[in-house]
């Protein structure tokens, strides 16, 4: 049974973000899914994490190569990559399921967006209290801290 980990964004813009997250989970092994609502924000990323300084092999949904990539950008809760990561942005939708499905579900949002914010509070509450393990890192102090985990019950601790 995987866990979700919700990352909240208020000192590292997602294109800085993401990839540091994607390249831990190529380095377990996993292949991602990075699934997000807007499809021009998609591309903007997909531009973005070209553009970075390491290379990050990925590919947007909807070619005839999707099943052998190993990060693929999609607007669809379809991965046909297989993946075994799921990378949430922009207060796409994720299920407990997936999350019990999956390795890892991250859900990044932007700290400094009281709406993001607020959608991601949202998620936390659905998931855990579908049963979902969930953790709460916040990178406020500078470096990424756990400040809470629920154990799938919905009562969370602070770390």
């Amino acid at each position: 049974m995987g866990a979700a980990y919700f990352y909240h964004l208020t000192r590292s813009p997602l294109e800085a973000t993401l990839p540091m997250l994607i390249g831990k989970a190529l380095g377990a092994g996993w292949r991602v899914a990075v699934r997000g609502v807007d499809a021009a924000r998609l591309d903007w990323l997909d531009e973005k994490l070209w553009l970075g300084e390491g290379f990050l092999p990925h590919g947007r949904a909807g070619g005839a190569h999707d099943a052998d990539q190993p990060v693929l950008l999609t607007t669809s809760a379809n991965a046909p990559n297989g993946a075994a990561c799921l990378m949430a942005i922009d207060g796409a939708e994720v299920t407990a399921e997936e999350v019990a499905a999956l390795e890892r579900v991250c859900i990044l949002f932007d700290g400094n967006d009281g709406t993001a914010v607020e959608a991601a509070r949202g998620q936390w509450r659905a998931l855990t209290g579908a049963g979902a393990t969930a953790q709460y890192w916040s990178q406020e102090g500078g470096a990424w801290a756990k400040k809470a985990e629920a154990g799938g019950d919905g009562a969370a601790q602070g770390a």
